[in-house]
């Protein structure tokens, strides 16, 4: 009784090892393949959950599911003027084959070896297609978007899915540095003068066209006072005609007394003749 007790329990225990070594569960972020005497089980990854294998002779390989990053060392590079620039990339990846990856590269270390040789590789020669003054100022984005793709197309066969490269930092080096600066100052101070000349061109054409405006009103108004002006002298020399028909003797007597007060100052002497018109309103 107390063999098959004993026997019993062995059993027992024994199952319940084989049980729980041919269980394994796979997590939310990772993905896993089934290896038998070092051979894929399966083409196939498996996914998150509770997954049995053969105990001993099969073993289960584990990758991250996840968006992993690449941050590159700086790297120089040459430009298509012979202009060199410290570049400073990073980049976006996943496994998207674990079975090629596994195969191919083994290890996250691996492929990012792998990586860090295509993706410089293709930096260099993307950059050296492009000017620095390119580069710098509106290629960027396509310069990144052309290396994204055929980094991703080269590195497809290796169970590698490249998301995105971007590019952190660009310094040049320091013995170009000052001469690149130089260059550029030159050229703004270029744009500089020419956006001045072209300021100083428009304000002219501004003036002289307020300046024949303003001569046009001036001489139009000009033109209107005249008008009126002799259309008031018209009309006063009408009144004084009408006026004078019809009193010539009081407009004469009016005369007289205006030429006298104006010829009459202080210390003033006239000789007349009893007979002098002059004296017409004295007598």
């Amino acid at each position: 009784m107390k063999k098959k007790t004993i026997i019993s329990i062995a059993a027992i225990l024994i199952g319940a090892i084989i049980l729980t070594q041919s269980m394994f569960t796979v997590d939310q972020t990772e993905q896993a393949i089934v290896l038998q005497l070092g051979k894929p089980v399966h083409p196939d990854p498996l996914g998150p959950g509770l997954h049995f294998k053969l105990p001993v002779i099969q073993d289960v390989v584990y990758f991250d599911s996840r968006i992993l990053d690449y941050d590159a060392k700086p790297e120089e590079i040459t430009t298509e003027d012979k202009k060199y620039m410290n570049i400073d990339s990073y980049a976006k990846w996943r496994i998207s084959n674990p079975l090629l990856f596994y195969q191919k590269v083994r290890t996250i270390p691996g492929a990012q070896a792998r990586l860090d040789d295509i993706i410089r590789s293709q930096l260099r020669v993307s950059f050296g297609r492009f000017t620095l003054i390119e580069v710098v100022s509106h290629k960027r984005s396509e310069i990144m978007a052309n290396v994204t793709e055929r980094t991703q197309k080269q590195l497809l066969p290796y169970g590698i899915e490249v998301e995105d490269v971007r590019i952190k930092r660009t310094d040049l080096p320091p013995e170009n540095a000052s001469a690149i600066f130089g260059r550029m100052k030159a050229e703004r101070e270029r744009q500089a003068k020419q956006y001045r000349s072209e300021g100083e061109e428009a304000s002219a054409r501004i003036k002289a066209r307020a300046d024949k405006a303003r001569t046009i009103i001036l001489a139009e108004a000009n033109k209107e006072a005249t008008v009126i002006r002799g259309q008031g002298d018209a009309k006063a020399t009408k009144i004084y005609a009408e006026s004078l028909g019809k009193s010539p003797e009081f407009y004469a007597f009016k005369r007289s007394l205006d030429v006298y007060r104006s010829s009459f100052k202080k210390n003033s002497r006239f000789i007349f003749t009893p007979e002098s018109p002059f004296l017409r309103y004295f007598q």
